[in-house]
């Protein structure tokens, strides 16, 4: 803040009030108040938090959305280990650590466990389900993802549906959300 110099008068006898050069104090100029008020602080906190209480929700079903490809690329590798397997065999096989398949039980990002059931010459099931220690977990709509082989004889011969469970219901209808491209 600058200061106002008195300047030297001529005469004693002049006061302040009688310079032109020296403003009367209540003409002098306010500082200009900086910075914010508590009240716009709380209230800026306040949107951020509806903001991000809003926001987190859609974000965290966006990454098991994202990690459920970490499941499709387990299934889809299982599912070309077999089909060179019964090339060669005539058969699927359920053991994925079969001299053909070298394939992990767990998929490539270790938040799925995969696993192959109903296997013969004609049809098998893979399986890959959500680990329990794994964010994937929490994925309630989506805990299981299923490929199978179907033999269903004339044109379905050799048909794959795909499905999906929460834990209970296998949904396997075209519509199915975890499968949406």
């Amino acid at each position: 803040m600058s200061r106002w110099v008195v300047p030297k008068l001529a005469s004693k006898a002049a006061s302040v009030r009688d310079n032109p050069a020296m403003p009367d104090h209540q003409s002098l100029p306010r500082p200009v108040p900086s910075g914010f008020t508590l009240i716009e602080l709380m209230v800026t906190v306040a949107i951020v938090g509806v903001l991000a209480a809003l926001a987190y929700p859609s974000f965290m079903d966006s990454l098991r959305k994202s990690r459920r490809s970490d499941a499709v690329a387990a299934l889809a590798r299982v599912q070309h280990a077999q089909e060179r397997w019964r090339a060669n065999n005539g058969t699927y096989t359920a053991d994925l650590s079969a001299a053909g398949l070298k394939v992990s039980s767990t998929s490539p990002d270790g938040h799925y466990d995969v696993a192959v059931t109903n296997n013969d010459a004609k049809t098998y099931t893979v399986t890959a389900t959500a680990r329990s220690g794994s964010p994937q977990a929490s994925d309630t709509k989506c805990q299981v993802l299923q490929i199978r082989m179907v033999d269903g004889g004339g044109v379905n011969a050799g048909l794959t549906e795909y499905g999906s469970s929460d834990g209970s219901t296998l949904n396997t209808s075209a519509n199915n959300p975890c499968w949406v491209k």
